[in-house]
Formats: C-alpha cells, sequence, structure tokens
C-alpha cells in the first residue's frame, strides 16, 4: 500500500479557532513549534460547508469546515496575508486524520513473547494500533458486508486532554459450514533458523490442525522456501485427499539459508495456477522473517507479483514465529501485499489464528477499506492519532480507490485511538468519523460514518466501558514501550493494577495476559 509516512514524535496537529483572537504571540510560537508536532496526514481538501454534517455532491458526509489563515488581529482571512513576510502567520496544519484499516496484531505477540523471556522489545517494533486491536470490542454489527461506525471518548486526568476512540465492525463471522471455499497457498519457511522449538515444529502442527477443519471443497497448496523455492504440493482439493496435504506437511524439514523473496514468488505463482473463481484466494506466508539470502526487499519483492496481487485479488497473510523474528520486513509486506499479520509464540496462540479465526483470516468483506476523522476546529486545538504511522494515506486519497486501504475479513474491529486537546469551555460537535470500502465482489464503493458531540465525552477513563479502559491501557503500554508521550499515560504501576481489576471484571483471559505483559515489562525496569 503506498502510504504518506511521518517520523515517530511528530504527531500532533494543531487547529486555529474562527473565534477572533489577539493571542498573535501564541500563535506565532505554536507555528515554531509545528516542527516537533505531527499534523494528521498531510494537507486535505476542506468543504465549503458551515455544516459539520452536511452531505457532498456524492451523497456522503462531508468533512468538517475548512480553516483559513489569519491576519495580524488574528481575524479569518479568505485571501492572502498582509503584513511583512516576517510578519505573516504560517497556515497551520489541517484538520483531518486519514489512514489505511490494520487488523495486525504481531507487534503485540511479539512484544508478549519478548518480555516473557525477561527482555523489553526493540521501541522501533511496537506498533500500538497492533496493541490496541488485539482485544475483543463490543461494537454493533453490520448484516452484511461493510461496516458499522462507533465513536466514543473519556476525559483523562490531564487538563483539557481526552481520549477518543473511533470503531469499526465488519459483521459476524458466518459459521465454518457457510463460508465460502478458499484456496489456500501456504509459503513455509524451512530455512535453518526454523529449526529452533517453536518455529517450522509449531508451523506444521498448526497447518494439520488447520487442515482437518477445512472444508472438502477448500484447496490447499504447499511452498516451501531456503535458498531455493520449491512448489511441494499443487493446488488441491481437500475433499478425498487430506491425507496427501498431511503427508506434505510431515516431510517439511529446515534445510539452509533463508531465499524469502523466492517463497513469495514461488507462492503467488502457485497459488494463480491453482486460482479459483468464486473462491476467497489468499497466499499464507510463516516466517521468523529472518531473510538473508536473494532479495530482501519488501518493495521490489512485491512488484515482481503485482499483477498476481492486484489483477486476481490474490491477498497476503503473513504468521511470524521465532524469538528472533524479522519483524520489520514481515510487516511491510502484510501491508503492501493487502493483507494483514499475526505472531504465534505458542500453541494457544496458534489454535487462534488457524482454528478460531479461521474465517477472519482467510475471507473477505470488505477491500481497500480507509477511514477518515474530520475533528471540528471550533472544538478541537490538537489532536493525535495513536499508532497507524506506517498506514496513513493522504487526505485526498479518502475517496480515490486506486489508492490501496485495508482488506478486512468478517468478525473482524477495528479501533483506532486519538489523543485530543479540547479548547477550554469549548462546546458541540467534536469528530466525525467515515469509512469507505468496496465491495469484495463487485468493488463498488461505500461509505458509512458516525458523530461524536463534547457532551457524549465520558468524564473520566474509569467511568468508561471496560472495552474502552482496556483500549486505553494497551495503547498506554504500547506509549511506554516505545518512550513517547502520550497524554495522561499513568506509568507502569498503575497500567497495571488497572489492568488486574479489569482483567477481574470482564474474565478475559487476553485482559489477564496484558497485565501480567505489564508485569513483565515492570520487571524489566
Amino acid at each position: 500500500m503506498e502510504t504518506d509516512r511521518t517520523r515517530p514524535g511528530q504527531e500532533y496537529a494543531h487547529h486555529r479557532t474562527r473565534k477572533p483572537r489577539r493571542l498573535r504571540a501564541t500563535l506565532l510560537a505554536l507555528t515554531a513549534a509545528g516542527g516537533l508536532l505531527l499534523t494528521a496526514c498531510g494537507a486535505g481538501g476542506g468543504s465549503d460547508s458551515n455544516t459539520s454534517n452536511a452531505t457532498d455532491r456524492t451523497g456522503f458526509p462531508a468533512p468538517a469546515p475548512a480553516v483559513t489563515s489569519g491576519g495580524d488581529d488574528g481575524s479569518e482571512q479568505d485571501g492572502e496575508q498582509t503584513g511583512t513576510p516576517d510578519d505573516k502567520i504560517a497556515p497551520l496544519p489541517d484538520y483531518l486524520s486519514t489512514f489505511a484499516l490494520d487488523v495486525d496484531t504481531a507487534s503485540y505477540g511479539y512484544a508478549r513473547r519478548a518480555l516473557a523471556e525477561g527482555r523489553r522489545p526493540d521501541p522501533s517494533t511496537i506498533r500500538p494500533e497492533e496493541f490496541v486491536n488485539s482485544f475483543r470490542q463490543d461494537y454493533d454489527r453490520p448484516d452484511g458486508n461493510g461496516f458499522t461506525v462507533t465513536v466514543d471518548g473519556a476525559r483523562t486526568d490531564q487538563s483539557d486532554w481526552s481520549l477518543v476512540r473511533v470503531g469499526l465492525a465488519t459483521r459476524t463471522a458466518d459459521s465454518a459450514a457457510e463460508r465460502p471455499p478458499a484456496a489456500l497457498t501456504f509459503v513455509i519457511d524451512v530455512s535453518g533458523s526454523m529449526s529452533e522449538t517453536g518455529r517450522l515444529d509449531l508451523a506444521k502442527k498448526s497447518l494439520d490442525e488447520m487442515t482437518d477443519r477445512l472444508h472438502d471443497d477448500d484447496s490447499v497448496a504447499l511452498v516451501t522456501f531456503s535458498d531455493e523455492a520449491e512448489t511441494v504440493l499443487p493446488m488441491t482439493r481437500l475433499g478425498g485427499h487430506r491425507g496427501q496435504v498431511h503427508d506434505a506437511v510431515d516431510e517439511l524439514e529446515t534445510q539452509s539459508a533463508t531465499n524469502l523473496g523466492a517463497g513469495v514468488e514461488t507462492g503467488y505463482a502457485a497459488a494463480t495456477e491453482g486460482l479459483r473463481k468464486g473462491a476467497t484466494n489468499r497466499v499464507v506466508l510463516i516466517s521468523d522473517g529472518l531473510a538473508n539470502t536473494g532479495d530482501t526487499n519488501a518493495d521490489s519483492i512485491l512488484d515482481r507479483i503485482a499483477h498476481e496481487r492486484r489483477d486476481h485479488g490474490i491477498t497476503l497473510f503473513g504468521v511470524g514465529v521465532g524469538s528472533d523474528y524479522g519483524d520489520a520486513l514481515m510487516e511491510k509486506l502484510a501491508d503492501k501485499g493487502d493483507g494483514h499479520t499475526a505472531y504465534v509464540a505458542n500453541d494457544a496462540d496458534a489454535h487462534k489464528v488457524f482454528v478460531d479465526q479461521l474465517p477472519q483470516n482467510i475471507d473477505l468483506t470488505a477491500r481497500d477499506a480507509k477511514a477518515q476523522v474530520a475533528f471540528d476546529p471550533e472544538t478541537v486545538a490538537q489532536f493525535r492519532l495513536i499508532g497507524y504511522e506506517d498506514r496513513k494515506v493522504a487526505d485526498d486519497d479518502f475517496r480515490n480507490d486506486k489508492v490501496d486501504g485495508g482488506e478486512i475479513g468478517p468478525g473482524h474491529t477495528v479501533t483506532a485511538l486519538y489523543a485530543v486537546r479540547i479548547r477550554p469551555g469549548a462546546d458541540g460537535h467534536l469528530a466525525t468519523a467515515s469509512v469507505r470500502w468496496l465491495d469484495p465482489n463487485t468493488r463498488a464503493p461505500h461509505e458509512e460514518s458516525g458523530q461524536l458531540e463534547t457532551d457524549a465525552l465520558h468524564d473520566s477513563l474509569n467511568s468508561a466501558p471496560a472495552t474502552f479502559q482496556v483500549t486505553a491501557v494497551a495503547a498506554y503500554f504500547a506509549d511506554t514501550l516505545r518512550s513517547t508521550e502520550l497524554p495522561g499515560n499513568v506509568g507502569l504501576g498503575e497500567l497495571a493494577s488497572r489492568a488486574h481489576t479489569l482483567a477481574k471484571e470482564t474474565e478475559d483471559k487476553d485482559v489477564r495476559q496484558l497485565a501480567e505483559a505489564i508485569d513483565e515489562a515492570r520487571r524489566t525496569d
């Protein structure tokens, strides 16, 4: 996916109020500080409407009204600013935040693995959105393909700062008997590094269990790669041939180097040869991501299989394994390969990914899904999207359906969390969140929106629903691990206490594991 990137540490967007101001010095100071703060997502086009819920000519809700630059007295100016160049107030960043949807969870899974081994994960591997999206949510769900949009928020202990949650949900996953057939090409890393316990052995066990759970009408192909890639099983219908698949899996053995590029290319060739109309065609890459020979650049690897990805809609699902894990390469391959990643450290993780979440991981309900949040400049002074740095999309490309978004399956929820500084005393409309996607079959575009008012904010995080509190704790935990400064972060000690309380309240084993991971992080300080 082609995205606009922004560097961590430059993550806040500022907004001018429309009310007359004479605090010119303050505005100049804010402008000068802009180099240290992040805009929401680049310059996006605004609407000329004066209402935040206006409808544009496409029939979809328009973004919030545009903000203009101010003159020397702080009042609005529609034309050029006057005065000498040194006196001009630079235009402030826009109020739009646009990103491709993402349901990856590998960053959180790998962080838990590292902490359990008594070490802090590298901050570069911490992606807060993958922490946040690792937990179940209770958003309303649509009846058919597409999304519902839920927007809520809560005030933090830090003056004027709130957390705003944008929740998107797809329909409930069909039962195993109802989902469409799948044509899955498994690309298995059999390099020497995969001999470590919890790598190839875990992959083989997972594939055996998944094979038994798939339908007779599903198809499976197996490709292995070490220094070279080989198709060990062409696309094979499972009905009457499960034993053949099990035999091929049992014979997998580790070899030498890791030519991941050759594996992906051969895997897509096998998927194209076995392409099935009316089925979900997907490549599943299982690897520790430690490529050391051949092409190791994600962009050039994907360029070589661009035709298969675009013309046939074959998506990539990456499954990471191993204590030493090439997170960056696997994450980039999945993002740009119209798919997502997960990380498995043990049998329980593998069962969750390959069995419990099977319909989510092989079916699609939306293609090229993007979200855009328009903050109202009358009420919002600053905002920061927490995470999604690698998923940014130019604001003007929200309705450009040629720009890649995220591929989302049934039963998924996507959560985006924002830190928002509300203007003192401001009241009224706060934000409009919209999601746009293409129907997976017809490629017809659709949109849905939701809104949030300031009076709907919960008075504190502790008064918010339990799922919101879990989201906040996960985001603050990621914030601590990568040493950034998220407003309202209370530190690991308080986060651990909140997580243990939430684990008891929700009786959710995933929340209990979050509390344990925070405890382990405290011990590594």
